[in-house]
């Protein structure tokens, strides 16, 4: 196997059993961390001088909608209902097989580039098994780590036709994939369920499409607000009830969720995850982070759409932690009539929601998420060089606070190099580039979207 050598790089481990290091070296044989300490050798191994450089796990970018790529900056000025008319029935309808393809490849690369290893690709666009095909394809070909969340489309209900509300998830389709290209869950590529779930189906179609998540060993996510007017009330209760809410479930949003109906679901083991800029811009509400970590639940953080924001893991970070520092201290200032002495969360636990604590809401925690010999090789290098980071004098501070996508020097997931010296290893990027910005153009052709 071919063996590399991290040497001389501040070390962000993520694990709770393996130290930071001020200076350390990390060997990886083959696709796997064999070993991290202050100065390992290896005669032969393939030398990475990391020298002033942060080495840390890859992101783990727990809700995108990867699809969406190649029409990025339309949707900035939407609400959620909006957002929901004009992607869903207005935009997704125009997309073939090959356009989903290209967002999905393009989006991987960007979240590679971004210090994103790993990404839970929430597919909700999958018209045809040849859509479905298609977004598999581009997420192989980038060479990301990824959650493939099989979704299907939400377009309106036309006359005489079935509301997509009243329609199970396709079995079809996920026994053709679970027992084809998704047989194994050792694969780089995995398989999930997107779902309706309880704001957005009949009882009838939620039962049905968790019963399939749990037949199949998969994980199950839901796109949940909780709102009083959602389409089933009790269906949190009622898949309790039933066996079927455990820790294979990831809530997405749920910010109008009561508090006993959150502790519920987070009870039976399941995951949340938010996405704040996309939560605060559409008017989802304040983001669950708080109370989530108020009821001893697992967080992780998503960038959700990039067809309204960036994908930068490193701002969703961001806006995560001090969105919900503002709500603490806002608290705190009313209740003893002063500001706040002590900020309510440290920047560790907010490195967490985007490492490790993503890594276990998907699932995979075992193997990624963090620095463990053992563990999968999907690292990053955050050049602590860089004028926007010099000089690091406390490297979770300068990732959590001051890096940016731009810092991410190199990106190995499960061992190989897939991006060196600040440039993507992928070698047809501009063709890529360039069929992607068609792609854009032809779908949104004669569009008038609100604005």
């Amino acid at each position: 196997m071919t063996r590399t050598l991290i040497k001389g790089a501040a070390v962000i481990s993520m694990d709770r059993g393996i130290k930071n290091l001020a200076k350390g070296d990390i060997l990886i044989n083959g696709d796997k961390i064999e070993k991290i300490g202050g100065t390992v050798r290896s005669p032969g191994a393939k030398v990475i001088d990391a020298a002033g450089m942060i080495a840390m796990p890859g992101f783990v970018n727990a809700h995108l909608h990867t699809w969406q790529t190649g029409i990025r900056g339309v949707a900035g000025n939407w609400s959620i209902p909006e957002y929901l008319h004009h992607m869903h029935a207005t935009i997704a309808p125009r997309y073939t097989a090959n356009d989903t393809y290209l967002g999905n490849l393009v989006g991987a690369l960007n979240q590679i580039g971004n210090g994103a290893t790993t990404i839970f690709d929430w597919c909700h666009n999958n018209a045809t098994p040849g859509h479905t095909d298609a977004a598999i394809e581009g997420l192989r070909e980038s060479g990301i780590r990824a959650v493939f969340g099989h979704g299907s489309p939400k377009p309106d209900a036309g006359k005489n036709r079935t509301p997509y509300t009243h329609i199970p998830h396709p079995r079809s389709e996920i026994e053709r994939l679970r027992k084809g290209p998704f047989a194994s869950d050792d694969r780089l590529v995995t398989l999930g369920m997107a779902v309706l779930g309880p704001d957005f189906s009949t009882w009838e179609v939620t039962r049905h499409d968790f019963e399939l998540a749990k037949e199949f060993d998969l994980l199950v996510s839901a796109h949940v607000w909780g709102a009083p007017n959602r389409m089933n009330k009790d269906g949190y209760k009622k898949l309790a009830k039933a066996g079927l809410l455990d820790r294979r479930h990831n809530l997405v949003h749920g910010v109008y969720l009561s508090d006993a109906e959150l502790k519920l679901i987070l009870d039976m083991g399941a995951s949340v995850t938010v996405t704040p800029e996309v939560e605060l811009q559409m008017g989802h509400g304040a983001p669950l982070t708080g109370r989530v970590r108020d009821l001893g639940g697992l967080l992780s953080v998503g960038v959700d759409v990039e067809s309204n924001i960036s994908g930068d893991m490193f701002t969703v970070m961001r806006m995560t932690l001090q969105s919900q520092r503002n709500i603490d201290n806002r608290a705190t200032a009313r209740r003893t009539k002063a500001p706040a002495q002590a900020l309510s969360i440290k920047p560790i636990e907010a490195l967490r929601w985007a490492t490790i604590d993503a890594a276990r809401s998907l699932g995979i925690d075992k193997r990624v998420g963090s620095l463990k010999p053992g563990k999968q090789a999907d690292i990053i290098l955050i050049n602590g060089n860089d004028l926007n980071m010099f000089p690091v004098h406390d490297p979770v501070e300068s990732v959590v606070f001051h890096a940016n996508g731009s810092n991410v020097d190199t990106v190995l997931i499960a061992g190989r190099v897939m991006k060196a010296n600040g440039k993507l290893k992928y070698p047809r990027l501009k063709e890529k580039k360039a069929l992607l910005a068609r792609s854009g153009r032809k779908i949104l052709k004669g569009l008038k979207l609100a604005a």
